[in-house]
């Protein structure tokens, strides 16, 4: 039995975790719950599962993962207010499943410094696919791991005609139900870009041997080149209970939490090269990750500001990646990564992408 404490459990990763646990009750226990503000559906849940520890915010999330005894800590909290929980629960020991990516790509060395090896189990779709595909060999044998992306709603459009598209096709994902910001990332492939940089903290892959073809299917998930010229592939339909149970028991597999593909089916799959005219952002990421230091929490933040802007309709859909490119390239990172730094660069970033949005709009 896993004693469980789920942070973010009134999102769609906590949802789908607790639905995880409804199915296997002999397996996992859930000892502490954490939402930011949703109060109501917090203490329906705590009242389903019979929690006792709960609590609203990343300073009670924090709490929880740090001081109740748990043996996983699933941090599904969006956002990069999620670095101090993903913090106190390595400190705590926990195995970390970590969905919150910002947190791991703004925290970078604070994070990675503090994990043991394989106390942080991704939760990402595509990491836990590369995750399970190095199973298949040694770390000296990896050449290459290549992310696949949906490509979003506006995959084949030029940049001309993405300077046409509305906030509410943008939010038409044609693969994922997902929220405002990350339905957005995904459609400017801002999301594959963080991706990349988590992918290199995660697995110590240089930057250059990691690639991102687009895959509108969404069936394969990741794959890793080895150095004999073999490619494993983690392939399985769209459901990302398969990835949350992974980081619920890792290396153990639920039976049963997802459907297998179908294989008495005719199908087909497609693989294309990503534009990166139409979508830089990918490009940035890796300029941004190797830069490291503050540099990837000002992409994070600059970029949050910029997606509110546009679906307040003050600047046009490429607007987002070229704000986030311009507070990038402003910003003086300090020589040396410190949680006070972090915070000091993530309220520079949200006022200097004001700052441009506004020269924008004008």
């Amino acid at each position: 039995m896993r004693r469980v404490v789920i942070l973010g459990s009134t999102g769609s990763i906590g949802e789908q975790a607790l639905d995880v646990i409804r199915a296997n009750p002999q397996r996992f226990e859930v000892v502490g719950l954490a939402a930011g503000s949703n109060a109501a559906r917090v203490a329906e849940q705590a009242e389903e599962f019979h929690v006792e520890h709960i609590g609203l915010g990343a300073d009670e999330a924090a709490a929880l993962a740090r001081d109740v005894d748990a043996d996983v800590v699933l941090n599904g909290i969006t956002g990069s207010i999620g670095l101090g929980p993903t913090l106190a629960a390595l400190e705590a020991g926990r195995t970390l499943a970590l969905a919150n990516k910002e947190s791991l790509i703004v925290g970078g060395p604070l994070v990675t410094g503090l994990a043991k090896p394989g106390q942080i189990v991704p939760v990402d779709s595509e990491h836990s696919a590369i995750a399970q595909a190095l199973r298949s060999g040694t770390a000296a044998e990896v050449r290459r791991l290549v992310l696949t992306a949906s490509g979003g709603p506006f995959r084949g459009r030029s940049r001309a005609e993405l300077a046409r598209v509305t906030p509410a096709e943008a939010l038409a994902h044609p693969t994922w139900d997902m929220g405002r910001v990350v339905t957005t990332n995904s459609a400017t492939l801002v999301n594959k870009g963080l991706e990349v940089i988590e992918a290199h903290l995660l697995f110590n892959v240089a930057y250059a041997n990691i690639d991102v073809v687009v895959h509108p299917q969404s069936v394969v998930h990741s794959m890793v080149e080895f150095a004999d010229g073999s490619t494993i592939a983690q392939a399985s339909p769209p459901d990302m209970r398969l990835p949350i149970s992974l980081g619920l028991d890792w290396p153990s597999r639920v039976a049963g939490v997802g459907a297998p593909l179908d294989w008495t089916r005719a199908t087909s799959w497609e693989f294309e090269p990503l534009d990166a005219e139409a979508f830089p952002a990918v490009d940035l990421a890796k300029q941004v990750g190797r830069a490291g230091r503050t540099y990837p929490a000002v992409f994070n933040a600059a970029n949050e500001e910029a997606v509110d802007a546009f679906h307040e309709g003050r600047i046009g859909f490429p607007a987002i990646v070229d704000t986030v490119r311009e507070a990038v390239e402003r910003h003086e990172a300090p020589d040396e990564l410190t949680l006070d730094g972090l915070a000091e660069a993530e309220r520079w970033a949200r006022a200097e992408a004001e700052r441009i949005i506004a020269s924008l709009s004008a």
